[in-house]
């Protein structure tokens, strides 16, 4: 699909951006570029679409030199999503949705349409179609960039740190649902980020750069199991957690499967009395199915004491969550970053199944770090 011949990028003053690389990249694959900064990993996507152009070397998609297509045309055929998002502040969320199958001549009915189908892949209705983006809230504008790279139906997107401005739950959130859209659309994706959390989370191989040079490529496992040298062993973190029991791998392996929780529309009255019948100060919030809503805690209730009505009233919307098949590794270093007391598990129907605490995370962390309590591996 993408191929990098060779590929450098030298400035006036003879300043090596890029460094001869040689790289391919298949259809459908998600490939992560990551390095400290200036180590020229912007620079390499960016001669993708041309918005650099290459010193030497060659980048061919789909066996096709990039320098031999049209440029306006050879960046219409490629999605584009950067961090500032870019969002037209006077077009409405279609007209920001459409503007590349605008300029490819699609009716209004059909890019209407196309808005509309886009809108539903991240669970937002066609209401928000004729708002403003001043009218969304940062996640959903990023969200509409990201829809817009995807208007066209482009095999090929490019990403630079797309959720970097993004606070953590939102961010983590968006990750999980740009993976699973990823591989719902089979799109191929270059996507560029400083951390290295992000990148083994998305990536199906992850390119780690240093001074413009392609220092290590590979699977997230290969590369946290088995790092080229020192340089990726400490960009990489000695901190981060590698199960040593390799058993242990998804988060449905060690959940508790009875998490305490109460449906929205039971009275405060109730969730005050579960709380003190379970010792416990907060409670997770599900509907008639079972399905996830939010969470209550023993602070919203104090805030809301003069309130008489039901749990869905005051309860908290906002919170995150992971699927059982989630890879354990993700789940521990985002409890551990995010300082969460546990995080709530659910199936692919948003249903609640169980729940990941601090507490159930313990032994895998001192094994992991410790290996086996004895102390040698310190």
């Amino acid at each position: 699909m993408l191929q990098f011949e060779h590929v450098s990028k030298v400035y006036e003053g003879g300043t090596k951006a890029v460094d001869n690389i040689n790289l391919n990249i298949e259809n459908g694959e998600f490939i992560v570029f990551i390095g400290p900064s200036g180590c020229g990993k912007t620079t390499t996507m960016k001669m993708i679409n041309r918005l650099i152009e290459t010193t030497e070397g060659n980048i061919y998609i789909d066996n096709e030199n990039i320098k031999d297509k049209n440029i306006v045309e050879l960046r219409r055929s490629i999605g584009y999503v950067i961090q500032q998002i870019g969002l037209f502040p006077h077009m409405t969320i279609a007209e920001n949705i459409s503007l590349v199958p605008k300029l490819l001549n699609w009716s209004e009915d059909k890019r209407r349409a196309r808005a509309e189908e886009l809108l539903q892949l991240v669970n937002m209705d066609k209401t928000y179609l004729d708002r403003y983006p001043n009218e969304l809230s940062g996640g959903q504008q990023q969200r509409i960039g990201v829809l817009r790279a995807l208007a066209a139906d482009p095999p090929l997107i490019l990403m630079d740190e797309p959720f970097g401005a993004l606070d953590p739950i939102t961010r983590d959130g968006l990750q999980e649902e740009f993976k699973k859209l990823q591989q719902t659309l089979g799109k191929t994706i270059v996507f560029v980020t400083h951390d290295m959390d992000e990148a083994i989370k998305l990536a199906d191989r992850i390119v780690i750069m240093r001074k413009g040079k392609v220092v290590q490529v590979g699977t997230p496992q290969e590369i946290l199991s088995q790092p080229a040298n020192e340089f990726v062993e400490e960009f990489i973190g000695k901190h981060r957690l590698i199960e040593s029991r390799p058993t242990l791998q998804t988060v449905q392996q060690i959940m508790n499967e009875n998490p305490i929780s109460i449906n929205e529309d039971k009275a405060i009255s109730e969730a005050i009395r579960l709380m003190k019948d379970h010792k416990v100060d907060s409670l997770l919030v599900v509907d008639n199915q079972r399905i996830l809503r939010g969470m209550i805690d023993i602070e919203m209730i104090e805030q809301n004491r003069k309130k008489q009505g039901n749990v869905k009233e005051i309860m908290e919307t906002t919170i995150y969550k992971v699927e059982q098949h989630a890879l354990l590794r993700d789940t521990v270093h985002k409890i551990l970053r995010n300082g969460f007391r546990y995080v709530p598990v659910v199936d692919k129907e948003e249903k609640l199944i169980g729940i990941v605490t601090r507490a159930s995370l313990a032994n895998i962390v001192y094994d992991s770090i410790w290996g086996n309590g004895n102390g040698d591996s310190i």
